[in-house]
């Protein structure tokens, strides 16, 4: 919005976290994503027999590949969605200028089914639009539901996904590189990261973090289960 709005917006009393899914998201989904899938991948080819060398080799492939298509996924996803929501705001805008009537009604519709009485919610109707700068705003926001100004940007959810995974991946590897052979610490360490984040991210979305904790174990845990189940069958049956 200009910055004759912004200048006129009150000071809010309180603070609220962010729920647009900015950075947020991305970067939940990347570290959950790293941990789990590359913890699966160690566990599976550590239970078809693999030595430490080739599981570091295996996970900072997987580290590599699972970062990238991360990234590269979430760059096309959060595009389209930018470029979708820059071609309604067009649209919005070509239609204030070629019918500025039918507009100004949807406006004064809009907040009479807010509440407001019918003459007050055509008075605020006609004072935004006679700013044409303010009125597309508002029509965007009450008709599209989105911010035109405050879009997520690909970029971020790229470089969020990308680092979020390549740290949530790391973590099952820490202990091959210090030494490990075995999957035991490598179990460990990934099961105290899982309850970490799970509880981090339930603290952020006003969740308990027991609950948080607890539900990211159990599906990690599962993951692992199986896909080290597959490799030691697979191992057993190659050998």
């Amino acid at each position: 919005m200009s910055s004759t709005v912004d200048s006129r917006m009150p000071e809010l009393h309180h603070a609220h976290r962010d729920v647009t899914g900015g950075w947020l998201r991305p970067a939940t989904f990347g570290v959950m994503d790293g941990l789990v899938s590359n913890f699966s991948l160690v566990a599976g080819v550590v239970g078809g027999g693999a030595s430490a060398q080739a599981v570091i080799l295996t996970g900072l492939a997987g580290l590599v590949a699972g970062a990238c298509s991360m990234a590269t996924g979430e760059y096309t996803s959060v595009s389209s969605q930018r470029d979708l929501a820059h071609d309604e705001i067009a649209t919005e805008r070509r239609e204030l200028e070629a019918n500025p009537d039918e507009e100004l009604r949807e406006l004064t519709l809009i907040y009479e089914d807010k509440g407001l009485r019918p003459e007050l919610a055509a008075e605020v109707a006609r004072e935004i639009t006679a700013q044409p700068e303010v009125a597309w705003r508002v029509h965007v926001r009450e008709e599209l539901g989105i911010d035109p100004d405050d879009l997520p940007s690909p970029w971020t959810a790229a470089a969020s996904s990308f680092a979020a995974f390549a740290v949530g991946a790391l973590i099952p590897l820490l202990p091959f590189f210090l030494g490990a052979s075995g999957i035991v610490p490598a179990l460990v360490i990934s099961a105290v990261a899982l309850v970490l984040t799970g509880g981090g991210i339930a603290r952020l979305t006003a969740r308990p973090m027991w609950f948080g904790g607890r539900r990211q174990l159990l599906l990690g845990g599962l993951s692992a289960a199986v896909t080290y189940g597959v490799g030691l069958l697979v191992g057993t049956g190659v050998s």
